[in-house]
């Protein structure tokens, strides 16, 4: 006679069908990828990641990748920030249709992205043939690396600030205003604080879409060793001229810097929020 703790409850066997078919998708799509890449940075022992990683032109790209990252984040910060807010707090003409607009980049191509800015601040561009006999090029150097990644990430910011301020309770502000307070300091004061989580979330999804962009980024970069070769665009380069382990090698490191920002978000928001535009 069977006990009745050896039975499987029912809720288990029906959830075995549907979670094995997940993993079974899962494992090529998603978890089978990631693990190559460190498979391959790692095949020739730790030394010859770490010797892949010393190289000039890695230490260059991965610095630079940084300093993009960055500098987007810290941007995109303050006119994210300032774009919800207008948008959150303004009733205008046209107000519906801006906000579409700001959030077009998630939809843009980013190698379509790379070509409009090319042919607004590029050499032959409707204002970078203004700025050329000055000597002014953003384009192909760090500042045209710089307007493409805050063009793509953008709109991350925005969602993450946004869905706050319009959930905020107008009745704390309007009670500072009632004690004296200036718009200005009703937001340094009641409003920021209560956008932290939105800032650091922004921040965090915004640096991260910034060190893996790569269509925008190879057109107006001019992918420049030493001078404007970002991790991605080394990675690129390396895989083209058949170094491997060193395109790998940069590429694990990459990997490593996204999942400890996916920690971050899981651990300080509970949830991942890069759908949120």
């Amino acid at each position: 006679m069977r006990g009745t703790s050896s039975k499987v409850p029912a809720w288990r066997r029906t959830v075995f069908l549907p979670v094995g078919l997940l993993l079974f998708v899962l494992l090529p799509l998603l978890l089978l990828p990631l693990a190559a890449v460190f498979v391959f940075a790692f095949r020739g022992g730790p030394g010859a990641f770490l010797a892949a990683l010393r190289n000039s032109d890695a230490q260059f790209a991965l610095r630079f990748s940084l300093l993009m990252a960055f500098g987007t984040a810290a941007v995109n910060a303050v006119l994210g920030t300032f774009t919800a807010y207008v948008l959150s707090k303004y009733r205008f003409p046209g107000r519906q249709p801006l906000n579409i607009v700001v959030n077009l980049p998630v939809a843009i191509p980013t190698v379509v992205v790379g070509t409009s800015l090319l042919l607004l601040w590029g050499p032959i561009g409707l204002l970078g043939r203004l700025l050329e006999p000055v000597g002014l090029q953003p384009m192909f150097a760090p500042a045209g690396v710089l307007l493409a990644h805050l063009f793509v990430t953008f709109p991350y910011m925005l969602g993450a600030i946004k869905p706050l301020l319009d959930e905020l309770e107008i009745t704390y502000e309007e009670v500072a205003y009632t004690m004296g307070a200036t718009r200005w300091q009703a937001f340094w004061y009641v409003i920021l604080p209560a956008l932290r989580n939105g800032l650091f979330t922004g921040a965090l999804l915004t640096f991260a879409h910034s060190l893996g962009e790569f269509g925008a980024t190879v057109l107006v970069s001019g992918n420049l060793r030493l001078r404007t070769q970002t991790a991605p665009l080394y990675i690129f380069a390396q895989f083209e001229a058949g170094n491997i382990a060193n395109a790998n090698a940069v590429a694990a490191v990459l990997a490593l810097l996204s999942f400890v920002i996916f920690f971050f978000l899981l651990r300080y928001t509970g949830r991942p929020a890069w759908g949120r535009v």
